[in-house]
């Protein structure tokens, strides 16, 4: 850890960077842990790797040495011109100063691959924990071409994605990761990895997409939005929550189908399996 800390107390002073707490920036200084995401990504150089959040460059760096080439998208326009002195001799690297959320990543991704003859992209981050569930919904909802999501975030997070539908820790994203994608927990991050540190312990998990659903769906659009509705008012159980929804079916409609399926009228939500949903949703 005393390199990486050296050098990023380095940085900081030279630049007069200080972490800004808007854009949930907490700067990584463990070595170990920098280490670990790069190898659970398993990153060559016939990779094209998208690197979100890289901020001060401290995986960045590591990343560009395995990687054919590395996009960098950063919002905080401060961690641009650190980015560019640090990584100026690299011909495999290029930043992207915009809110990731608004790129156009399947364009992006399409044309470094062809551009470049690269095989496969991934994408590997240390994300901001107060943008993490709308990264990993845009990144595995626009079906992507990518084979692997290499992240660190905030554990409790780590632990809904990572959930198997139907446990306690499920989330309506949940169910969203298990569709499209299979999970691991990798490595828990500790607070003083940081700096500054964090309130929460961190994670750092891997997704794998999918070559295909592990269910057949229809009509996807329904089915998460059933998910979603189910999860709207967790307290509640599944039928009442669903009767709340909006949803275009009666609570006595929704209530014959469970019957019908030998599934608990009492159920919550939580505790639908992936595959019980999509049996609600074909006989809506």
């Amino acid at each position: 850890m005393d390199r990486i800390y050296e050098d990023t107390k380095f940085l900081m002073k030279k630049y007069g960077i200080t972490a800004n707490k808007k854009l949930g920036q907490n700067f990584l200084i463990d070595e170990n842990v920098i280490d670990t995401i790069a190898n659970a990504s398993e990153i060559s150089k016939e990779d094209f790797v998208i690197e979100i959040g890289p901020g001060l460059g401290t995986l960045t760096d590591k990343l560009l040495q395995k990687a054919g080439k590395v996009v960098a998208i950063e919002l905080d326009e401060r961690m641009i011109t650190i980015l560019k002195d640090r990584f100026f001799m690299y011909d495999n690297f290029e930043i992207i100063n915009e809110d990731v959320l608004k790129v156009d990543l399947e364009k992006l991704i399409k044309e470094n691959k062809e551009n470049l003859k690269l095989k496969n992209a991934k994408i590997v981050a240390n994300l901001p924990y107060y943008i993490t569930t709308p990264i990993i919904m845009k990144l595995l909802e626009e079906k992507l071409d990518i084979e692997s999501i290499t992240v660190m975030i905030q554990r409790e997070v780590a632990d809904r994605l990572t959930a198997i539908p139907g446990e306690k820790e499920s989330g309506a994203i949940t169910y969203t990761v298990y569709y499209y994608a299979t999970s691991e927990e990798v490595l828990t991050v500790p607070n003083n990895s940081f700096i500054p540190e964090p309130e929460v312990e961190s994670e750092v998990i891997r997704l794998d997409l999918r070559k295909e659903p592990p269910i057949k769906i229809k009509d996807e659009k329904k089915f998460f939005a059933l998910i979603k509705a189910a999860f709207m008012q967790r307290r509640k159980t599944f039928l009442n929550a669903i009767g709340n929804s909006g949803l275009d079916i009666s609570k006595e409609k929704m209530e014959q189908i469970l019957q019908e399926l030998n599934i608990d009228t009492k159920i919550r939500g939580e505790a639908l399996t992936i595959e019980q949903f999509a049996k609600i949703v074909e006989r809506i």
